[in-house]
C-alpha cells in the first residue's frame, strides 16, 4: 500500500508563495509519474503540474511560468513550488503517483489566496 501526504497548504494573499510537499511511502523512482491536481469547490478536479520518473516535468497553461514541480529523491518527496498566487489558484490541491495501471492520491492540502 502506498501512502501520500500532502502538506503546505494554507492562506496566503495573492501575489504570494506557498510550496507543497507530497511525501511518498516509497521510493519516488517507482513510480511512472507523480502530478499534482487541483479542486476547487464546485468545480471539477483539474490535473496542474506532472514529474516523469526520469524527471521531465510539464503543467497546464494557466499555472506556466509560476508554478514549478520539483522532487527530493533522498527523501522521497515531491513538490509544488507556487509564486505569484491568484485567487483562482485556490482549492484543495492533490498528489497523484502513478505506477501504471495503478494511481495513489493523498488526502490533499488546501490552499487560499485572498485577494
Amino acid at each position: 500500500q502506498v501512502q501520500l501526504v500532502e502538506s503546505g497548504g494554507g492562506l496566503v494573499q495573492a501575489g504570494g508563495s506557498l510550496r507543497l510537499s507530497c511525501a511518498a511511502s516509497r521510493s519516488i523512482f517507482s513510480f511512472n509519474t507523480m502530478d499534482w491536481y487541483r479542486q476547487a469547490p464546485g468545480k471539477q478536479r483539474e490535473w496542474v503540474a506532472g514529474m516523469s520518473s526520469i524527471g521531465l516535468t510539464s503543467y497546464t497553461d494557466s499555472v506556466k511560468g509560476r508554478f514549478t514541480i520539483s522532487r527530493d529523491s533522498a527523501k522521497n518527496t515531491v513538490f509544488l513550488h507556487m509564486d505569484s498566487l491568484k485567487p483562482e489558484d485556490s482549492a484543495d490541491y492533490h498528489c497523484a503517483a502513478t505506477q501504471i495501471p495503478h494511481t495513489y492520491w493523498g488526502q490533499g492540502t488546501q490552499v487560499t489566496v485572498s485577494s
